[in-house]
C-alpha cells in the first residue's frame, strides 16, 4: 500500500492503518500546522471553513493520546447539532476500528432525542471519548453519570455556531466541571466579538491557526444569478428545479416557516422534496437525513443548520432562494456542492433590493454569471451592472463638459439656453470620439 505522508508525525500503528484506509496520504494545511501543536497537548484556536480537513487535524492527535488501560473520560468533543455530533462520531469509529484488541478505545456519542434514563444506566462504565451535544452532555454530567473531572482535552467544534444557537452556556457549565489543567481546542469558521469573552476564560495562550480559504468557495462552482422581475418566486423556483434536474438540490431559506412553504408548493406540484429545519423533532430529522443519504428524495428544502458541518453526499445543486442576512452564510451553503473534486452549480434568486448584498459577495471573490430561465431555456444576461456603468459614463462626460463650457462672465438673456446647447454638442463629439 502507498506510504502516507502522515507517517511523519509518529502516530500508532492503528493510527496510520486507519489514515491509509480513509485514503488520506498528505495532510491539508489546517492538519500540517495543528497536529504537531495538539500533539504536544497545548490548547489552539482553528479558524478555517467546512472542507478543509480540521475535523481530522484534531481526531487524530487526540486519539493518539488515548490510554486505552484507563476506562474514564478522556476526550470530550461538542458539536452545535445533532447530525454533526452524529458525523464526528461515525468518524471516530472508522479509526478506532483498527484498534488492537487488548487497546481497544471506547467512544459514545450522546445527543438530546434519545432516551436519557437508557443512556444514564449504559453508564457504569466509563467511555474514553465523548461525542455529543452541549446540553446533553452537560445534562449528564450533572446527573452525576457522566464524569468529566477525568478529561485532558476539550473540544468545541462549529463555536460561533454554537454561540448563535446559544449553547455556549452550556459549553461554560461542563467546561467548569473539568481539570483546570485542560487542552481547549475552539474550531470557528469566524470568531465573533461574543465568543472571545469564552476563549479568554478558558485559554491562557492558545496556538491561532487561521487557515484563509485559497479562494471563497471551491474552483469548480458556477455562481448564477436569476432576476425575479416580478414573476412567481416559487414557479420560479420549481421551473429552474425541473431544467436542472439535479442528482441532489439543496434550496436554502431563511427561517424554518419559509422552508415549510417552499417545500409544500413543490410538492403540491408533484416534487419529492425532504425538509432540514428547526421545528422537525429529533426521530423525524434523524429519518430524513437517513432518506436523504439514501437518495429517497431529489430536492431538499432546508434552513443554515444544514450548511454548517452536515456532510450530504452528492449534492450538485445549490439553490439560494433567499440570500442569507450574514453573507458568510453564502460561503458555507454553496460549500454544500462541488466536493472532493466534482462540478456543482450554485444558483441565487434575486431582485433589486439584494443589489448590496451581491456587491459585497463580489467584494468576498464570488464570480457571478447572469442567467434567466425563459420558456424553459437558459439563456446569458448582459452584466447587471452594464446600464449602472453606461449612466456612469454619461455623467462624467457631462461633468467634464460642466467644466469646459464656463457660465459667461457677462451674461444676456438666453445665455442659460445656448449654454446648454453648447453641453450637448460637446456630450455628443466625446461620445463619437469613443465609439470609434
Amino acid at each position: 500500500m502507498k506510504k502516507t505522508n502522515f507517517e511523519r508525525f509518529e502516530f500508532q500503528p492503528f493510527l496510520i492503518d486507519a489514515i491509509k484506509d480513509l485514503g488520506f496520504y498528505k495532510p491539508t494545511e489546517i492538519q500540517e500546522r495543528l497536529i504537531p501543536t495538539l500533539l504536544k497537548g497545548e490548547s489552539a484556536i482553528g479558524q478555517s471553513q467546512t472542507g478543509t480537513g480540521k475535523t481530522h487535524a484534531y481526531l487524530l492527535p487526540l486519539l493518539e493520546k488515548v490510554d486505552a488501560s484507563k476506562q474514564e473520560v478522556q476526550v470530550v468533543i461538542a458539536a452545535p447539532t445533532r447530525e454533526l455530533a452524529s458525523q464526528i462520531y461515525k468518524e471516530v469509529l472508522k479509526i478506532t476500528q483498527f484498534c488492537e484488541e487488548d487497546k481497544q478505545i471506547t467512544a459514545r456519542c450522546y445527543i438530546g432525542g434519545t432516551d436519557k434514563q437508557r443512556t444514564i444506566e449504559k453508564l457504569k462504565t466509563q467511555p474514553q471519548v465523548v461525542v455529543g451535544t452541549p446540553g446533553r452532555i452537560k445534562d449528564l454530567v450533572q446527573e452525576n453519570a457522566l464524569f468529566v473531572h477525568t478529561t485532558s482535552a476539550l473540544v468545541v467544534d462549529e463555536a460561533d455556531l454554537m454561540l448563535d444557537m446559544g449553547f455556549i452556556e452550556d459549553v461554560d457549565i461542563m467546561a467548569s466541571s473539568m481539570p483546570e489543567k485542560l487542552q481547549i481546542l475552539v474550531f470557528s469558521a469566524t470568531i465573533p466579538e461574543k465568543l472571545k469573552p469564552f476563549l479568554k476564560k478558558y485559554m491562557a495562550n492558545p496556538k491561532y491557526t487561521h487557515v484563509a480559504p485559497k479562494q471563497a468557495t471551491a474552483a469548480k462552482i458556477e455562481h448564477v444569478l436569476v432576476p425575479t422581475r416580478h414573476r412567481n418566486k416559487l414557479t420560479l423556483l420549481h421551473n429552474m428545479l425541473l431544467s436542472y434536474n439535479p442528482y441532489l438540490a439543496i434550496v436554502f431559506t431563511n427561517t424554518k416557516k419559509m422552508a415549510e412553504e417552499v417545500a409544500t408548493s413543490l410538492a403540491q406540484k408533484g416534487l419529492r422534496v425532504g425538509r432540514i429545519h428547526g421545528d422537525l423533532s429529533p426521530r423525524e430529522r434523524k429519518k430524513m437525513m437517513k432518506q436523504i443519504g439514501d437518495l429517497e428524495f431529489q430536492y431538499v428544502v432546508a434552513t443554515d443548520l444544514a450548511a454548517r458541518g452536515i456532510d450530504i453526499e452528492g449534492v450538485s445543486h445549490v439553490i439560494n432562494y433567499e440570500l442569507p442576512s450574514d453573507l458568510d452564510f453564502y460561503i458555507h451553503r454553496v460549500g454544500r456542492t462541488a466536493r472532493a473534486g466534482y462540478s456543482g452549480v450554485a444558483a441565487t434568486l434575486y431582485d433589486t433590493s439584494d443589489e448590496d448584498a451581491i456587491i459585497k459577495l463580489e467584494k468576498m471573490g464570488i464570480e457571478f454569471v447572469n442567467k434567466d430561465l425563459q420558456k424553459d431555456e437558459w439563456i446569458n444576461l448582459d452584466d447587471r451592472n452594464r446600464r449602472k456603468n453606461r449612466q456612469k459614463q454619461v455623467d462624467e462626460v457631462n461633468v467634464q463638459a460642466q467644466r469646459f463650457i464656463q457660465k459667461p462672465k457677462k451674461v444676456k438673456p438666453g445665455y442659460k439656453r445656448k449654454r446648454q446647447e453648447e453641453i450637448n454638442k460637446y456630450v455628443k463629439r466625446q461620445k463619437r470620439t469613443k465609439r470609434k
